[in-house]
């Protein structure tokens, strides 16, 4: 028996296979909240109906499917995109945090740039910092990365 036939007789395990191609690519590729998880999950929940016996035949399947896809991104497009905007916060494992650095340009909470190990960082402002912004050449002290943007704050309150 070959692969295609194995198939055409056995739909619930083609739909498990979709299923996990689609999450692989997903988890992989697309990077966990493009529309590959909801078709994945749905692929997934018709094989185990194809499997239960509720639903039979090409066609129901696939319209299964379908119905599936988009009542699945329905309910789980708004929760996804607030976990994946809720980010995970600033980086506390670097050995950069709690440095003393020199700004090298003025820093607002929203820009400027720090002299460390020889490189100018980009920096910002720490949200909790109680200055409008630190001077180009005032001490400051790294209090978390951001991807490659070192947060500070004043080494002394001015």
């Amino acid at each position: 028996m070959g692969i295609m036939q194995y198939f055409a007789d056995h739909h619930d395990h083609l739909f498990y296979l979709v299923a996990g191609i689609s999450f692989i690519v997903e988890l992989t590729i697309l990077g966990f909240g493009g529309p590959l998880l909801f078709f994945a999950i749905a692929s997934f929940v018709t094989g185990i109906l194809i499997s239960l016996g509720v639903i039979t035949g090409w066609e129901m399947e696939i319209f299964t499917l379908g119905v599936l896809t988009a009542v699945t991104a329905l309910l789980l497009w708004k929760p996804l995109k607030n976990f994946q905007n809720s980010g995970g916060g600033a980086d506390t494992s670097s050995d950069m945090i709690g440095k003393a650095v020199s700004a090298s340009s003025d820093i607002t909470a929203n820009s400027g740039s720090i002299r460390y190990s020889g490189i100018d960082w980009n920096s910002r402002l720490d949200s909790h910092a109680e200055v409008e912004k630190i001077a180009n050449g005032e001490q400051c002290i790294i209090t978390s990365v951001n991807g490659n943007t070192m947060i500070v704050k004043p080494a002394t309150r001015s």
